[in-house]
């Protein structure tokens, strides 16, 4: 059941913010949008960087609920300062008016990319990936969310708020992002290794973050969300066989299933994707 009036996003104008909003309004929840540029779907809009104190305090009139999905969402979009800087201060900067302004319901993007493996040297100590896998972290992406995490972890503790961040595998939609991804993985299989081959569409990204407000408990929870399928056309256990050899599993994985547990989410959120998709249909669709 959905307790609250108005919640403010920041990163409205965005791919993920912009399917937040969407889903807040299906729900008939107001929404005060907060990006450096203006976005049609919010109610009410406040045009200003996430890192700007003045200009995020201007947008918390009225709101009970935050859902942070402002950042630069790749490591090639920013030099490393810049995109430490960033996506670090905005984080906090919103996390911290929020329990200023007495709010106790927050979720914020974080991302698979904190266990540093997509962009590292590394693999994964045993599979499925799940919240007790180490950080293995080796470049500033990675670096960032696992800030991102523990200013959660520390505004909780002391606010007491429910802060939880979703930790999101590759996000988009089938026509776009999700499509590209199953055409490279055709012509290199190996290149989705470091992601597991995971995904989710952004609109069950948009629907656990405003789950995760529905569902809020005191305290700080980092939760893994992917669909329950990869975006690979060969088997699971084919690819790590393949891709991953020797790396424990806890289990098998039949058919497509991705290698990363849902269950604490599942748990926590009562969430589970709907938007599955088949690589061969998404193929034969294009």
């Amino acid at each position: 059941m959905t307790t609250f009036r108005r919640v403010l996003v920041t990163g409205a104008a965005g791919r993920l913010g912009s399917a937040v909003v969407a889903a807040l309004a299906e729900k008939g929840v107001q929404a005060t949008g907060l990006d450096r540029r203006p976005a049609d779907g919010p109610d009410r809009m406040v045009v200003a960087d996430a890192t700007d104190q003045s200009g995020v305090d201007r947008a918390f009139e009225d709101v009970d609920a935050v859902i942070h999905a402002a950042a630069l969402a790749s490591p090639t979009l920013a030099p490393p300062v810049e995109l430490f800087t960033s996506n670090s201060v905005s984080t906090f900067t919103v996390l911290e008016a929020a329990v200023r302004h007495g709010v106790r319901r927050i979720a914020f993007a974080s991302s698979f990319s904190i266990t540093g493996l997509p962009r590292g040297s590394q693999r994964p100590s045993f599979l499925p990936i799940d919240e007790s896998s180490p950080l293995q972290i080796e470049d500033v992406y990675a670096l960032t969310k696992q800030v991102d995490e523990c200013s959660g972890r520390m505004l909780a503790a002391a606010s007491g708020a429910s802060i939880t961040a979703l930790r999101f595998p590759l996000l988009g939609s089938p026509d776009r992002e999700l499509g590209a991804a199953v055409e490279r993985y055709l012509v290199d299989e190996g290149s989705g290794a470091g992601d597991l081959w995971s995904y989710l569409d952004t609109r069950d990204a948009a629907a656990a973050m405003v789950r995760a407000l529905e569902r809020a408990q005191p305290g700080f929870r980092a939760l893994y969300v992917a669909a329950p399928t990869t975006l690979a056309q060969r088997p699971t256990e084919d690819l790590l066989d393949r891709w991953l050899p020797g790396v424990p599993r806890g289990r098998v994985f039949p058919g497509r299933e991705t290698p990363i547990s849902t269950d604490a989410a599942r748990a926590h959120l009562g969430f589970e994707p709907v938007h599955v998709l088949d690589p061969a249909r998404l193929r034969e669709r294009a």
